[in-house]
């Protein structure tokens, strides 16, 4: 018999209602919804059932009953689980609660607490997450503050934070990065910039950025690239110099 096939508690203890408090007076089964029960779908599965029982459990010394009576409890409840041991319950409880209760958790030790921290504040709230030292935290603050606080994540050391940076960077600064080391952070810049202030990128290392150039650029920056070693690049900066066929009149 496997552990899915027999009820065993979080201590590994043989589940046994005899001695449960809920035998007889709450909707369960045995190997499908028990809080005793050290399977999270079946502790869930519990809750469910019988929502009015879980402010009694957010105390419980198993974190996976804390955690999935917070889903259920009342909400005036929660507060005091913010600062629980298991990142698990904090962040059942912070999600429940008011956006205003997760700045408390901006700092959170687990990363997946501040992750989801990040996704549920807005403005300047996420400032003090722009330097977080985890580089997923950064990566969702840079597509949600304001772009106006952009500017501290230009030199970023992670290039996918640079590239959402380069997306959403107001355009007047988005020469910052024309010289990022990442081409993939040069392309977005070169995709934003206007056409006349492409000129900076033409000599670019990167065949991609080029590319682009060649293809938004004024006549004068394509016929510079007319010659280009990449063959791709050269019949793009071609093409943009090739005259349009006239409108042929009815």
């Amino acid at each position: 018999m496997t552990d899915i096939d027999e009820a065993i508690d979080w201590r590994g203890t043989t589940v046994d209602c005899v001695p449960c408090p809920h035998n007889g007076q709450a909707k369960c089964s045995l190997l499908r919804a028990c809080v005793q029960d050290r399977y999270a779908r079946r502790i869930d599965r519990f809750f469910d059932w019988n929502p009015a029982l879980a402010n009694g459990y957010l105390d419980h010394p198993h974190f996976e009953v804390r955690a999935i009576a917070a889903k259920h409890a009342d909400v005036f409840r929660l507060p005091p689980l913010l600062e629980d041991e298991d990142e698990t319950v904090r962040w059942n409880a912070a999600r429940r609660l008011p956006a205003s209760h997760c700045l408390k958790l901006r700092d959170d030790p687990h990363r997946e607490v501040r992750i989801r921290v990040a996704t549920r504040l807005d403005g300047a709230d996420l400032a003090p997450m722009l330097l977080d030292p985890d580089y997923y935290v950064r990566l969702v603050v840079a597509r949600r503050v304001p772009p106006a606080l952009l500017l501290r994540l230009v030199q970023d050391a992670e290039a996918e934070v640079r590239r959402v940076v380069a997306s959403r960077l107001p355009v007047d600064q988005l020469l910052l990065l024309a010289a990022d080391p990442d081409e993939l952070v040069r392309r977005e810049v070169v995709q934003r910039l206007p056409a006349d202030l492409l000129n900076r990128l033409r000599g670019d290392e990167s065949w991609r950025v080029r590319l682009e150039v060649a293809q938004r650029g004024p006549r004068g920056i394509a016929a510079g690239l007319a010659n280009d070693p990449d063959p791709l690049v050269a019949e793009a900066a071609r093409q943009r110099l090739a005259p349009r066929a006239e409108a042929v009149a009815p």
